[in-house]
């Protein structure tokens, strides 16, 4: 409990940016969708670019955004299969987006950076790619039910310009070109800037609250898929692998396990809304699990990473 505490205290900085960002939605009008184009088409491809050039690349480490991606995959699939026949409406079918992904890149990437350093956040960064992968692919189309062809989601994962800098940073990596120094302070820019905005983001989310939308069976599964079987899900495979075949080392299994309890992703509400899926109930739970995930990584950092 003390480390948790600790590590709560360290957060801090964090949680008051989340805080200026509810001021700012609910005394400036600030609006997160205005925002959120700017970190999506811009900043974080920034990120995304910055962290891969930084990264100690080996085949293992390319493999790590698809390795996230089979296990988000897995684990929305498997939840799926219980939506379907549990909760009872329409919103089952975003079950496998609410707890495959996660909120992995406004709040995982700020917390990783504070955890990890540069090195760390680089690996981070590339697990977390898995993770829009799954969100703009599999995630997307088990949600769509099948009224949406598989060639959508692909025009969908097309346009994701943080794949592009992805492929673009590993192949400069690879061919030893370094960023030019003089855009290493533009690249530090962006990525507090990133930091600073995404956390403000979920600060203006947490405005609209207005709590569940009524199914609470939905809630229950999302709560228990997202804070309980994607944690068991990554320190099965720390376990299974530092134990086994040791392809990866301890830097992958603790960036991956940030990735496992980080809350649900603003996305899936913006998918559900896209689809008609019961976007209010989608949007209370994913709000509510922002509000817990603020006092629960903490603890589970402490219990399971020794921080």
């Amino acid at each position: 409990m003390t480390a948790a505490l600790a590590l709560l205290y360290k957060l801090l900085p964090l949680y008051v940016t989340v805080a200026l960002g509810w001021v700012a939605g609910r005394f400036l009008q600030a609006s997160g969708s205005h925002i959120a184009g700017i970190m999506m088409y811009i900043i974080t491809p920034s990120v995304v670019f910055s962290g891969v050039m930084h990264a100690p690349l080996s085949t293992e480490v390319i493999l790590l955004p698809f390795l996230t991606l089979g296990l988000c995959s897995l684990i929305g699939y498997g939840h799926l299969l219980v939506a379907r026949r549990w909760v009872g409406d329409a919103s089952a079918n975003v079950i496998p987006l609410a707890v495959g992904t996660g909120n992995t890149g406004y709040l995982g990437v700020p917390v990783a950076l504070l955890l990890f350093g540069e090195q760390g956040l680089s690996i981070y960064i590339l697990c977390m790619l898995g993770t829009t992968l799954y969100e703009n692919s599999v995630g997307f189309y088990l949600a769509a039910r099948g009224r949406y062809q598989v060639r959508d989601c692909l025009r969908k994962v097309a346009r994701l310009p943080s794949l592009y800098a992805f492929f673009l940073a590993v192949a400069l990596n690879l061919g030893n070109i370094d960023i030019p120094a003089i855009f290493e302070p533009l690249f530090d820019n962006l990525r507090g800037a990133y930091s600073v905005f995404g956390m403000m983001i979920i600060g203006m989310s947490i405005l609209s609250f207005r709590g569940l939308a009524g199914n609470l069976r939905f809630t229950a599964l999302a709560f228990f898929g997202k804070f309980v079987v994607w944690p068991a899900v990554a320190l099965l495979f720390w376990w299974l692998d530092s134990n086994g075949p040791q392809i990866y080392d301890v830097a992958v299994y603790q960036a991956l396990f940030l990735v496992s309890i980080t809350p649900i992703a603003a996305n899936t509400v913006v998918i559900a809304t896209l689809l008609d899926l019961a976007p209010a109930q989608v949007a209370g739970t994913a709000l509510l699990s922002t509000v817990l995930a603020l006092f629960s990584i903490p603890l589970m950092i402490a219990l399971f990473m020794g921080a």
